[in-house]
């Protein structure tokens, strides 16, 4: 094409530009740190109110909580309350972390997480003990054989009543957080949580009771029915709820991933999970009656390799996330919205931790005395990469209230402000990592048919975003790209980087001027607009 054709063409974009003017009001009208999810308004009925709905579900968890208590209580004794309650809760944490660790890619809001914990602790251990008791006692009323009744209920109750009344919580999640819900891990995560609170409450009865007993026939130490519940239920089988539930959260986890149209698919993927749940949970109850090893059996030749083959695919499905992003990404690099380093960095963990520590020493020593600045340094040489590194200046001199100037209260609080500064920049560089986590999950679930209706403004939204934290995000991504070898120095491009057409879905009347080019499609294969519903 000639020189000619080529400036008659820029002459005349397809997308009119906007000018300096309005790309100011329409960036200043983003929402603020905090609002992240586009939402559109809603007015009208009380119980559509964000505040009375948290209040109602709030009122409700803690309502069952107390019910729950006092029947555990009831049960227990208040000693032997305290002493499952303080044994109960050492493997909560271990727990948490690990389902934590998996969700670092795209993470949960910890009000999510709370809401799927409580859920199972208190509502769902309420289900299940009311319902587990009433229709235990009616089978041994109505068999006369109380021994029998207590099997049955064990093998066929207990599995679909707790597995159902801890689905509840991930089917909640799904139904009100689905902008969120978006794979498998999600649907991991939110299960291992609910189950993780059942056990906790279930913890509390079981090792409560099992005190009792010793304290009524004079039994302590390790051959006490304490040690060895605890052994049995904390030590050995700490997954055994959350390996269940997980099963479940796996059945929503797929049909996320399941195209708008299938909507068979998304109905049938979360019930077969259920039932899943349900058979490995009356198999792991009934393994006591399969004799005196019934029991060692089941734990090692099912629930240990179906532990490792989960645990296999959850991680290969957080390595399938970052590859996601390594994909989608570089879209968005080609229109200017981001440097060609930043879709390397963001799909490596490593990449986005050093990222945020970066920025945290970085700012802290452009504000900070000597003593910070030297910090950034070393931080930076621990990793072989030269400080300042291309893309990333140098801090500048020291302030005036430095060490160099006397003072131990001025000195104290420039060190405060120093990490205040940083906290915030690390702050930034997390919010810019998730925004960009989230826009790469929207364009895959796009190009796979599940776009919701408001894409186009959930996209512009989310660019929104990355633009204004880019001049703190931007730098510290690059320094960690080239720091982990995903980018290499000689690669960096030096000077302002070409714009080529945006390669979105529809049409970007919020590019600034000088990136404004034609609106083109894709550049890898044609994706169908979202349908309206």
């Amino acid at each position: 094409m000639s020189d000619g054709s080529v400036q008659q063409k820029q002459s005349q974009p397809a997308v009119p530009l906007l000018e300096e003017q309005r790309v100011g009001e329409i960036l200043a009208a983003v929402p603020e740190r905090g609002q992240w999810r586009y939402r559109p308004r809603r007015v009208g009925l009380v119980w559509r109110s964000k505040t009375f709905r948290a209040g109602a579900v709030f009122s409700v968890l803690a309502l069952c909580g107390l019910v729950i208590l006092a029947l555990v209580r009831d049960q227990t004794g208040t000693e032997g309350f305290l002493v499952g309650l303080g044994l109960a809760v050492l493997p909560v944490p271990l727990l948490m972390a690990a389902f934590r660790w998996l969700d670092r890619v795209e993470p949960w809001s910890w009000r999510n997480l709370l809401f799927a914990f409580a859920w199972g602790a208190c509502a769902a251990a309420l289900v299940a003990i009311i319902a587990n008791s009433f229709a235990t006692r009616w089978i041994a009323t109505a068999t006369a054989d109380p021994a029998g009744a207590d099997t049955l209920g064990a093998t066929v109750i207990a599995p679909v009543v707790e597995e159902s009344a801890k689905a509840a919580a991930v089917l909640l999640i799904f139904l009100f957080r689905r902008r969120h819900f978006s794979g498998i891990l999600d649907g991991v995560v939110i299960a291992g949580f609910t189950a993780t609170g059942f056990a906790f409450t279930e913890n509390i009865l079981y090792l409560g009771n099992a005190f009792g007993e010793d304290q009524q026939i004079g039994r302590s130490g390790f051959a006490s029915v304490t040690a060895a519940t605890f052994f049995v239920r904390v030590v050995m089988t700490p997954f055994a709820h959350p390996l269940f539930t997980v099963l479940t959260g796996l059945g929503f986890g797929f049909a996320a991933l399941c195209a708008r149209r299938h909507r068979i698919r998304r109905v049938l993927l979360p019930l077969l999970g259920l039932i899943l749940a349900m058979g490995m949970h009356a198999l792991w109850n009934g393994s006591g009656s399969f004799g005196p090893y019934g029991f060692y059996v089941v734990y090692g030749v099912f629930m240990v390799p179906v532990f490792g083959l989960i645990t296999w695919l959850v991680i290969w499905s957080r390595q399938r996330e970052l590859r996601t992003l390594a994909t989608e990404l570089p879209a968005y690099a080609a229109a200017g919205w981001l440097t060609p380093a930043e879709p390397l960095a963001l799909s490596s963990m490593r990449a986005r931790g050093m990222a945020r520590d970066m920025a945290r020493h970085q700012h802290a020593s452009a504000y900070g005395s000597a003593s910070v600045h030297g910090s950034a340094t070393a931080y930076s040489t621990s990793y072989g990469v030269p400080y300042p590194s291309p893309g990333y200046p140098a801090p500048g001199p020291p302030p005036v209230h430095s060490p160099a100037h006397g003072g131990s209260r001025v000195v104290a609080q420039v060190r405060r402000h120093a990490k205040a500064r940083g906290r915030a920049a690390a702050r930034a560089v997390a919010e810019y990592e998730s925004f960009a986590t989230s826009l790469a999950f929207l364009r895959h679930r796009a190009r796979r048919g599940a776009a919701d209706p408001d894409f186009v403004a959930r996209e512009l939204e989310l660019l929104h975003h990355l633009w204004q934290r880019r001049e703190v995000a931007g730098p510290a991504l690059t320094y960690a790209a080239q720091a982990t070898g995903r980018l290499r120095p000689r690669s960096v491009p030096v000077g302002p980087a070409p714009y080529p057409p945006y390669g979105g879905y529809g049409p970007n009347p919020y590019l600034p001027p000088h990136a404004q080019q034609p609106y083109a499609r894709p550049p890898y294969g044609s994706v169908p607009p979202p349908r309206s519903r």
